[in-house]
């Protein structure tokens, strides 16, 4: 097999990786591919087991809750309260996400009569889940490699790791993150291989204005026109909660 890639931009080499970094409620990716030149005998080489971390802890399924238990906590926090105010009075409060808009009076009174649900997020969670753990990924919470990410792809150890803060966030940050993720492992599947470099699906590139912003911090200084491709695949796409297993199911072969 050629050489792994490395990061230009990092102080010490490190294998192919793919790094995507939480900032408010944007969310900016980081690839390090090489050729478009595709792997003709992936199909007939073994693939290696998945080599998690000792700070990695996996998300199963079938055994533990303690994903969906942060995951509760979380979207509850997003209910409007109201408090009465001593002496009189009420005072209403909410979170509000980075780039929305405030909420009137009203508004805030008719979410706290109707609470915002997350079962489509939940759902899409749980989808896709299912699916990375078809295709031998496996998804962990656990430290990225790359200081300040929220989460990343790394192809040659078939780990995807999520930031243990993410799902404190809640249930609409939490997809997101596995969704674009998601998006770039089947741009590594694309090739044939799950642990083949990524390549672009051929997507739309059309990114909300709020997060393009994020692709002109500092990390991408160095990014190539290929890399920039894939990330804009992954923001651009990343809010179609369908895609990512449709993705998969359509580029990835069961482990």
């Amino acid at each position: 097999m050629p050489p792994q890639p490395r990061f230009r931009s990092s102080p010490s080499p490190l294998p192919l990786v793919v790094l995507l970094v939480l900032a408010g409620a944007g969310v900016a990716v980081l690839t390090r591919p090489d050729s478009h030149v595709p792997d003709l005998l992936a199909s007939a080489l073994p693939l290696p087991q998945p080599r998690l971390a000792p700070t990695d802890f996996l998300i199963d399924l079938d055994r533990d809750a303690v994903l969906f238990s942060q995951l509760d906590a979380a979207d509850r926090a997003w209910q409007p309260r109201a408090t009465l105010v001593p002496g009189g009075g009420t005072r209403y409060s909410y979170k509000r996400r980075a780039g929305d808009p405030p909420l009137t009076l009203e508004q805030i009174k008719a979410l706290m009569r109707n609470p915002p649900s997350f079962a489509q997020e939940r759902r899409a969670i749980v989808l896709l889940l299912q699916e990375l753990r078809r295709t031998g990924a496996r998804v962990v919470l656990g430290p990225p490699r790359k200081q300040g990410a929220a989460g990343e792809w790394e192809p040659r150890r078939l780990v995807l790791r999520v930031r243990p803060d993410v799902p404190g966030k809640g249930s609409r940050e939490f997809v997101r993150v596995l969704n674009h993720e998601a998006i770039h492992v089947a741009q590594s599947c694309r090739r044939g291989r799950i642990n083949a470099r990524p390549t672009t699906l051929g997507l739309s590139r059309s990114v909300d204005p709020r997060e393009l912003r994020h692709l002109a911090a500092p990390i991408y200084a160095n990014a190539t026109p290929l890399e920039r491709a894939l990330e804009e695949e992954a923001y651009a796409n990343q809010h179609d909660l369908s895609l990512g297993v449709a993705l998969l199911q359509a580029h990835c072969r069961s482990r």
